[in-house]
């Protein structure tokens, strides 16, 4: 395998899944086509990459979304003709939470359901039980090394499953791990060349849900710094029209990193949704 191929690959098909299901109500508002949940707040690893090697920053919380939560979030969706992605992943090992079965059994029955894993909860069973609840695809980040691609690819035939993806993390430093390595809104590094005239598409087209409901302007800021609602108490669609996603929207869009956490990140963000601030804009002219 070829890590840089694969994160080609992945860019890619991103590209493909936000971009081909653009939904635009009768208010001329574009409706996300890519939410991540993150259904539980601890993870089995610490990679030296990620916020959860530093508990100052990213402590293991044995704290996982209610069903309630859920219930209402695929509620709303299905409303709103939501034709996106729901991506079951966030701030750790979402597998860890046995109630994933039951959140895409919900979600499957009106759109596209992902989930990204570093693949150690899986077994014969797990994964059965995860494609008869209807996941379309299974994404695992293999840390260990090489030898990892035959235990996978032999578990995933044996249960005469193709549906995943499997992609390579286990480089060194030098090599960036493998991963495209942002500093996660600027908490991972303090000197790093911050673009501030740059644009960023992230909230035009995704939200960032935690296990307790609370919005997060977008998936780098795992300092939770920026919380744009709370799903418990504010609808999808009320969090997704707020003014406070029109300020990000409007800085963003025109090349303004001046808001925290914006302000001390070095993630792209202009890979996917373009067409997406484009709506946008006609949207807030009116």
């Amino acid at each position: 395998m070829d890590y840089k191929q694969t994160l080609q690959n992945s860019i890619k098909r991103i590209d493909k899944l936000v971009n081909e299901c653009i939904n635009i109500n009768n208010d001329g508002v574009p409706l996300p086509s890519w939410i991540e949940l993150s259904p539980i707040d601890i993870c089995n690893r610490t990679c030296s990459f990620c916020p959860k090697s530093n508990e100052s920053i990213a402590p293991n919380q044995n704290q996982k979304m209610p069903s309630i939560l859920y219930t209402k979030i695929a509620q709303e969706l299905r409303e709103l003709d939501f034709q996106g992605t729901i991506m079951i992943a966030g701030y750790g090992e979402p597998l860890l939470n046995l109630d994933v079965i039951e959140m895409v059994k919900l979600f499957s029955e009106f759109c596209n359901v992902e989930i990204t894993t570093n693949g150690d909860p899986l077994d014969e069973v797990y994964i059965k039980k995860l494609y008869e609840a209807g996941v379309s695809k299974i994404i695992i980040s293999l840390y260990d090394g090489e030898e990892q691609i035959d235990y996978y690819n032999k578990l995933f035939k044996s249960v005469k499953i193709n549906n995943y993806i499997l992609r390579d993390r286990w480089y060194t430093k030098e090599d960036n791990y493998g991963v495209k390595l942002t500093n996660r809104a600027g908490i991972l590094s303090d000197n790093v060349l911050i673009e501030k005239e740059h644009k960023c598409f992230y909230p035009a087209y995704s939200m960032m849900v935690d296990w307790n409901g609370d919005v997060f302007l977008c998936t780098q800021d795992w300092n939770r710094r920026i919380k744009t609602g709370n799903l418990m108490l504010n609808s999808v669609y009320e969090i997704w029209t707020s003014q406070i996603l029109k300020k990000y929207r409007t800085h963003l869009f025109n090349c303004q990193r001046d808001l925290p956490p914006c302000n001390t990140c070095d993630a792209d963000g202009s890979l996917h949704g373009e067409e997406y601030s484009k709506i946008w804009n006609q949207f807030y002219e009116k």
